[in-house]
């Protein structure tokens, strides 16, 4: 849930102003607006979410894969090593238990 600040009713009533204005200034914007035919619409199945139509903002994307990705890997690495090492304590400490094969004390 979303509480809209006043900056965010002017900037939705003000693209609807422009976009009913036949001589507006209104442009679709990724992520917030976008005039979609009723075919459109249509091919959707009249279904009306947001993000079938509007998609997702354009932003400047600074993400490095190669980075990341090399990165996960390393970790990923080392945590199969932490496994082998988990597996055999627990093997270690399972062999240290002594089991009364129904006997009682």
């Amino acid at each position: 849930m979303r509480e809209f600040s006043d900056e965010d009713i002017q900037k939705i009533a003000g693209t609807y102003h422009k976009w009913r204005n036949p001589d507006g200034d209104y442009e679709d914007e990724p992520g917030f607006c976008k005039s979609a035919p009723i075919e459109r619409v249509k091919e959707l199945d009249f279904v009306l979410t947001p993000g079938r139509y509007v998609g997702l903002p354009d932003e400047e994307d600074d993400f490095d894969f190669e980075e990341r990705f090399t990165t996960l890997k390393a970790e990923f690495e080392e945590q199969l090593k932490e496994e082998v090492e988990l597996n055999k304590a627990i093997l270690e400490n399972l062999t240290k238990i002594e089991i009364n094969h129904g006997e009682k004390e």
